[in-house]
């Protein structure tokens, strides 16, 4: 059974920065694909970045300006680990953090991903 469990939220002051971790378990994830994702107070959940298991091709949510640029996702096979580095905050980037896990290609779909972790929340202060 898949577990992904994120963990590195918190509170930071705008400008900061913060490294989300999600670690997987439960199975073997050489063609998987895995997914960060938010979800701001009172808005639908949104992708942010996403990253494949083998060879590490990324793909970012470039038509949010707000992250271009600002964050960067990472995996570490060895550890069954996926990272997501978050510099120069600012506080609209406030919100439940998910990882999420599909067995399949890149994507951004909310609905295209099997596998979702609790979520970390991330609060960003002015």
């Amino acid at each position: 059974q898949v577990q992904l469990v994120e963990s590195g939220g918190g509170l930071v002051q705008a400008g900061g920065s913060l490294r989300l971790s999600c670690a997987a378990s439960g199975r073997t994830f050489s063609s998987y694909t895995m997914g960060w994702f938010r979800q701001p107070p009172g808005k639908e959940r949104e992708f942010v970045a996403s990253i494949k298991w083998t060879g590490g091709r990324t793909y970012y949510a470039d038509y949010l300006e707000s992250v271009k640029g600002r964050f960067t996702i990472s995996r570490d096979n060895a550890k069954n680990m996926v990272y997501l580095q978050m510099n120069s905050l600012k506080p609209e980037d406030t919100a439940v953090y998910y990882c999420a896990a599909r067995p399949s290609s890149i994507s951004s779909r909310t609905s295209g991903y099997e596998y979702w972790g609790q979520g970390t929340q991330v609060t960003v202060s002015s």
